[in-house]
């Protein structure tokens, strides 16, 4: 490989939420945050900007747009118009603007759980209902799968906004054009717009395909908003640059009023970030893939071997594991369990929904020893 994923960087004392918040003898494997050096190019992007002393109010970079919808036409067939981009700060600042837009108090919003937890909690921040759907495991393919029927039932006279996370954090899944359609033609059925959060849509396996719900159609993509980023792909989650495509001229006025004196900057270094990413990383990108594949084959491998009781899905996307740990012979949460027992910081499974608690989240991203460490931590607390 051309670039280290393997390279160990101490990040403790850096003001690391990742690293610095818990304490320093745990192993941080929870935020979706990873431990790889950035592309080299981004840094060079930055270091080039930084040439100039002056950081005044800067326009959105219309190179940055055209990148970008270049990429969703090279990447999906997705003919996406740079007056259809938003910059949002952030994707949890860009949906909680999305439920702002589209939803008053008299509405509910539904999301697919297990669910990363900002969808549960978009609903308590503007006192809406949240109507949570589960997922079920299908133990023929070993996937999380919709109930569509329970999907449509569950939709209610005032729900106004359906929150879809694509690929699905925390289960791993990449739904297909199938499964969207049939979401999208439920939605439109009963007047829900969808916010659909596709930042992992870069982090796939050999053998998926990421389909932006959006892309389906002329009526669901005038249904929905679509929020991606570099972030995750690139690992900058720190430069906040997030992008909300909205090609219906309606609903993009509704949303723009929602951000008017909250969240309407994106930061000259966050642009000059995401530009490089997107137009020359690629290369990175690929070698990123490769390495967590790797990673998510080995800890698989190795919970199967070494701790069987632990259960896990098939994972087609993100860096993120889920397991149930239902089998596992200790009382209680088992996110506590690993977090006092082997020092090794997991996310808990109840804060993704009702009836998770059994559940934990791995976060993949990181260097194979700080895993396999890791794992061996958990065998030996178990044991």
């Amino acid at each position: 490989m051309r670039y280290n994923f393997d390279a160990i960087r101490n990040r403790q004392n850096t003001n690391s939420v990742k690293w610095d918040i818990f304490p320093h003898d745990r192993l941080p494997m929870w935020v979706a945050d990873m431990d790889f050096d950035v592309c080299p190019k981004i840094i060079d992007a930055i270091q080039k900007r930084l040439e100039h002393p002056v950081f005044g109010y800067s326009l959105e970079n219309p190179e940055l747009k055209q990148v970008f919808c270049e990429r969703m036409m090279h990447r999906y067939g997705w003919d996406v118009k740079p007056e259809d981009i938003v910059f949002v700060p952030g994707i949890v600042s860009g949906f909680n603007f999305a439920v702002r837009a589209f939803c008053n108090s008299d509405n509910s919003l539904i999301y697919q759980t297990p669910a990363y937890p900002p969808f549960i909690g978009a609903s308590d921040n503007f006192n809406i209902e949240g109507i949570s759907n589960d997922l079920y495991f299908d133990e023929s393919d070993q996937l999380w799968k919709i109930d569509f029927d329970k999907f449509e039932q569950q939709i209610k006279d005032n729900t106004s906004l359906f929150i879809l996370c694509n690929p699905h954090n925390p289960v791993g899944r990449a739904f297909t054009a199938e499964e969207l359609s049939r979401l999208g033609e439920i939605c439109l059925k009963h007047g829900v717009k969808i916010c659909s959060d596709e930042i992992h849509c870069e982090i796939l396996y050999k053998g998926t395909r990421h389909t932006p719900i959006a892309s389906l159609s002329k009526e669901l993509s005038d249904n929905t908003i679509t929020f991606m980023a570099p972030s995750k792909t690139f690992n900058i989650p720190g430069l906040a640059c997030s992008i909300a495509i909205i090609q219906d001229p309606e609903m993009r006025i509704a949303y723009k009023k929602a951000l008017n004196g909250l969240g309407s900057h994106v930061s000259i270094l966050s642009e000059t970030a995401g530009l490089a990413a997107y137009r020359d990383c690629d290369d990175w990108l690929a070698e990123l893939l490769e390495y967590l594949e790797g990673n998510r084959d080995f800890a698989q491998n190795y919970i199967r071997q070494n701790i069987p009781a632990i259960r896990m899905n098939r994972m087609e996307a993100t860096f993120l594991m889920w397991m149930d740990c239902s089998d596992l012979p200790i009382e209680g949460s088992p996110a506590d369990f690993f977090a006092e027992n082997a020092h090794v910081q997991l996310n808990d499974g109840a804060a993704f929904g009702t009836g998770y608690e059994k559940y934990v989240r791995m976060n993949l991203g990181t260097n194979r020893a700080t895993l396999e460490i890791a794992l061996e931590r958990m065998r030996k607390a178990l044991n």
